[in-house]
């Protein structure tokens, strides 16, 4: 009886302060209802926009860097590029400015594929896990445009277009997730250990759409005050070679910051245990 007395106690305990955490989170939601979208999709472009101007700023060395590589020669590798720069740049504008999104989120998951191909990059582990987690949140991007289209026919029968951003609403928060993976570290240390299981718990939870908007905002603070501590470049003086490794870590996790956003902002969409709740 003492044992199931502690139990009730410590349910009673937890859903309090899941209760007292969705009151928050609700809170904060409301009042920044109107401007989170755009703020989540600044951050979720803000990679792309980077690595397109850095392709300007250091043409030279990503052409020299191509040629040396893949003995392509100069002409190739200087359209490389060039059509690595343009298209990322006027992909982010297009998104910006809600022009032809669903071309522009095209555009920019091919120069992902595109750029991890050339830059070798599909067997390093932590940047196929984190390019992976951008193309969650352009799939979040697109979630959203079909809930526009869906709201400018109300009262038209939209059932397949529904289901089809639920699906991508479900595969894109599964996607992002995978960016928490490359941040673990197998430590046997008391605070590992916690941050492991804290960390799982809320992945679990963004997967199966369970108080998805809360574990989402969760991930969000945590990710973006990770993000702050470890990748802060602009400490780092300008000749050192660890500035554009950091620097690049920096945008790519604010961009995944911006899929979180989106998922906080639309929600879980229809498959997941938050929807199925609401039916129950």
């Amino acid at each position: 009886k003492i044992k199931r007395k502690r139990n009730r106690k410590g349910l009673m305990a937890y859903q309090q302060v899941v209760s007292q955490a969705d009151d928050v989170a609700d809170s904060v939601l409301r009042r920044s209802k109107h401007y989170l979208p755009h703020l989540a999709r600044i951050c979720l472009i803000a990679t792309f926009l980077e690595d397109g101007l850095r392709m300007w700023f250091q043409w030279n060395e990503q052409r020299d860097y191509l040629d040396l590589t893949w003995r392509c020669g100069p002409v190739l590798a200087t359209l490389f590029v060039v059509v690595n720069m343009v298209v990322q740049i006027i992909g982010c504008f297009m998104v910006l400015l809600r022009k032809y999104v669903h071309v522009a989120v095209g555009m920019l998951f091919a120069i992902i594929v595109i750029q991890s191909m050339v830059y070798t990059v599909l067997w390093d582990a932590k940047f196929f896990f984190r390019n992976i987690a951008l193309c969650g949140g352009l799939l979040l991007l697109l979630a959203e445009i079909s809930g526009e289209v869906k709201t400018m026919f109300a009262g038209v029968p939209t059932g397949d277009t529904n289901k089809k951003q639920s699906y991508m609403q479900l595969v894109g928060r599964v996607l992002v997730v995978f960016m928490f993976m490359t941040l673990f570290s197998f430590e046997f240390s008391p605070l590992r250990l916690v941050e492991l299981a804290v960390g799982t718990v809320l992945m679990l939870a963004m997967a199966i759409g369970f108080k998805t908007k809360l574990a989402a905002l969760v991930l969000v603070v945590w990710l973006a005050t990770l993000n702050l501590l470890l990748n802060c470049f602009w400490m780092v003086p300008s000749q050192h070679y660890m500035r554009e490794f950091m620097k690049y870590d920096f945008f790519q996790t604010l961009s995944v910051i911006g899929g979180l956003l989106l998922v906080v902002a639309l929600g879980p969409g229809g498959v997941s245990l938050d929807a199925h709740r609401k039916k129950w």
